[in-house]
């Protein structure tokens, strides 16, 4: 009789200029962040592939956390398309998260950004314990930036900052079977 296979959960994002991964499995994670610009559409399964190879695990997820935007119509599309045909492959649920959870990190409450040009920036201001977002303070949003900062009052703001596969991860395991859309740029 064969042992039954572990539980594996992958993230994927595509939003940002990031090509954003993660896996964890019962007794690992692993991570992998680079800046690709544009092309994501051309690295993404080669790259996905190379994650689970570095992991020693077969192609193969039960959950897939799905990073939902902001960000470029084509980058936003070009991962939900990718996780959503996987899911169907293999049988697994695909969860939505917005990407600008993959920007926290630390402890207490933040707020997070991406530039949404002339000015403006997709924001967030969420509470985060153990590196997760454990609840929203203030709601993703576009929002001029002076006015968003000057609202702040000494909290931490993490601006167009790398995202985290990881973060990503364990909020699309977090948020459970949350109904979620893809948000554009």
């Amino acid at each position: 009789m064969t042992a039954p296979a572990p539980h594996v959960t992958l993230a994927l994002d595509t939003a940002t200029p990031f090509l954003t991964l993660a896996l964890a499995w019962p007794g690992g994670e692993l991570e992998a962040v680079q800046e690709v610009g544009r092309a994501s559409a051309e690295r993404l399964a080669d790259e996905t592939r190379a994650l689970f190879r570095r992991a020693g695990l077969p192609f193969h997820a039960d959950t897939i956390v799905i990073g939902t935007g902001p960000g470029s119509y084509t980058g936003v599309r070009v991962g939900a398309s990718y996780a959503l045909g996987l899911g169907r492959v293999w049988g697994a649920q695909v969860r939505g998260v917005s990407t600008l959870e993959s920007l926290v990190s630390g402890e207490g409450p933040q707020a997070v950004s991406l530039d949404a040009r002339k000015g403006n920036v997709y924001s967030a201001v969420y509470e985060v314990s153990g590196g997760t977002v454990t609840d929203v303070l203030h709601p993703v949003a576009r929002r001029n930036l002076e006015a968003f900062e000057a609202g702040l009052g000494g909290l931490p703001h993490h601006r167009d900052p790398h995202p985290s596969g990881l973060a990503l991860l364990r909020a699309g395991l977090a948020h459970g079977d949350a109904q979620w859309a893809l948000a554009y740029l």
